[in-house]
């Protein structure tokens, strides 16, 4: 429902990865799209059969401080771009594995059957609340602050991230998507709608359903399944990174 799309994503054979900007007049937009055009620029070296496990997993894990330096530059060169920021959520598959970066509150599932299983973490204040038992989920979701990030790649320095490793079989399915989903439908709502569609239906449900609620924020979803075959596929943009 907005006129301006600060979110940005890519899809690629072995990479996606989804990126929410924030910031403000066209600074979310740009934020984002630094986060996903380095990581556009990554998946072409990950690919590179020379390179060793270690040296590509320490290399997706550091493009985050990459990201945050760029932004920063980005600031301080422009005063209109002060405070912009963006998550990052990056699922890349790496042989048996799928290696997962987060950083924010974008989040990856993964589909097990009838199952959603959140596997990236929220860096937020309600998640901090929560694992101390001060809130319960359901206060969570309603709470007027659930946005509020205590990570995030805003040109600081102040990350912390971390790889996560995950075994994947063939069939294996993933959602990502920024909080303009997750805020809006409870993962009973998201479950519900991807138990009683088609796979290649399965994103546009989701979309449908929050602009039935109102889409207060922008919204990007990616549905992954682990195939066999040639991974030769195009790299697409989507959102800011469009642009």
């Amino acid at each position: 429902m907005r006129d301006g799309n600060e979110d940005s994503a890519l899809i690629s054979s072995r990479l996606v990865a989804v990126a929410d900007g924030m910031g403000g007049h066209a600074g979310g937009e740009v934020a984002s799209k630094i986060a996903i055009m380095s990581v556009r620029a990554l998946s072409e070296v990950l690919n590179d059969p020379a390179l060793d496990d270690e040296s590509r997993e320490d290399l997706l894990l550091n493009i985050s401080f990459s990201i945050d330096h760029e932004i920063a530059e980005a600031a301080n060169a422009d005063r209109a771009l002060q405070g912009i920021g963006t998550t990052l959520t990056a699922l890349h598959l790496n042989g048996e594995n799928v290696e997962l970066l987060h950083i924010g509150d974008s989040r990856c599932y993964q589909w097990q059957g009838k199952k959603l299983i959140q596997l990236s973490y929220d860096h937020t204040v309600m998640q901090e609340l929560l694992d101390q038992g001060r809130l319960t989920q359901d206060e969570v979701f309603t709470h007027p602050q659930r946005s509020l990030l205590t990570q995030a790649l805003i040109g600081d320095s102040g990350i912390d991230p971390i790889l996560h490793l995950h075994k994947v079989k063939v069939g294996d399915q993933f959602l990502l998507c920024s909080d303009g989903l997750s805020s809006v439908l409870s993962e009973h709502e998201i479950t519900s709608i991807i138990k009683k569609v088609d796979s290649t239906d399965v994103v546009d449900e989701l979309v449908h359903a929050v602009l039935e609620k109102g889409a207060p924020d922008n919204v990007t979803i990616l549905w992954v399944e682990i195939i066999e075959g040639s991974d030769n596929s195009p790299t697409k943009l989507l959102g800011a990174a469009q642009e």
